[in-house]
């Protein structure tokens, strides 16, 4: 191929790459900080139910910006291969195999919450018990919405650390940079399996800054820098 369309290519998916790795960290935690939060009450499964029902849309809302946030984190996948395939293809593969079935997660997680709201609705063919019934079961499994969500965390700390690693030999971005991608995404990795063994340490206040944070900040200084100052494809090639 032809390396004046591989680095055309490439300065075209960095600005995407750069928009969608602010978008995947904004609006997740705006949906999450104003909609899907004020649901949820802790130790208490019908109190979450009722709060759905009494707030239908806004949580219909919530998880539709979930699912559409599962397909920019393919579309962010992409670019990211387009940007790093000539540094090593075959890990480059891996890294958007992995990006993938973290979408494919997420994507699972709204549709149990999707199909709990039906149940709970008496929409489906599955509320076969009374409502009042099905509102401590559905609300415990709402609950969890957040909990689940450790699952998909280990593929994005597996799939970032090889796209930071990538970054880290291409020197399309600054190493340091690249480092600290790696850095912050094996925290991720070591905070998803945390959740998995021991939940009790992993929602303490300071494990959730110590491995959340550094993760926050690469994603904001990365997506800046791409969108403004994009690839230094020329020094490599």
């Amino acid at each position: 191929m032809n390396p004046k369309y591989d680095a055309i290519a490439q300065r075209k998916a960095a600005k995407i790459a750069g928009l969608m790795f602010l978008l995947s960290l904004i609006i997740p935690l705006l949906n999450w900080s104003f909609v899907l939060s004020r649901f949820v009450v802790a130790e208490n499964a019908i109190a979450t139910s009722n709060n759905i029902m009494a707030n239908e849309f806004q949580f219909r809302f919530g998880i539709t910006i979930e699912l559409i946030m599962a397909v920019g984190l393919i579309v962010l996948a992409l670019a990211l291969y387009v940007i790093l395939k000539p540094v090593n293809r075959n890990l480059a593969l891996l890294a958007l195999l992995l990006k993938t079935v973290e979408a494919a997660l997420v994507a699972a997680i709204v549709l149990v919450s999707f199909i709990a709201l039906l149940v709970l609705n008496g929409d489906s063919s599955l509320a076969t018990l009374p409502p009042e019934q099905l509102q401590a079961p559905v609300g415990f499994i709402l609950n969890l919405h957040t909990a689940l969500y450790a699952v998909p965390m280990v593929f994005l700390g597996l799939d970032m650390m090889v796209f930071s690693y990538l970054f880290f030999k291409s020197k399309y971005i600054p190493r340091i940079l690249a480092n600290f991608g790696i850095l912050s995404f094996a925290l991720i990795f070591i905070h998803a399996l945390m959740f998995m063994l021991t939940p009790k340490y992993a929602t303490m206040p300071i494990n959730q800054i110590v491995f959340w944070v550094p993760s926050g900040l690469f994603e904001i200084t990365i997506g800046i820098w791409l969108l403004s100052k994009g690839l230094k494809i020329e020094q490599t090639q």
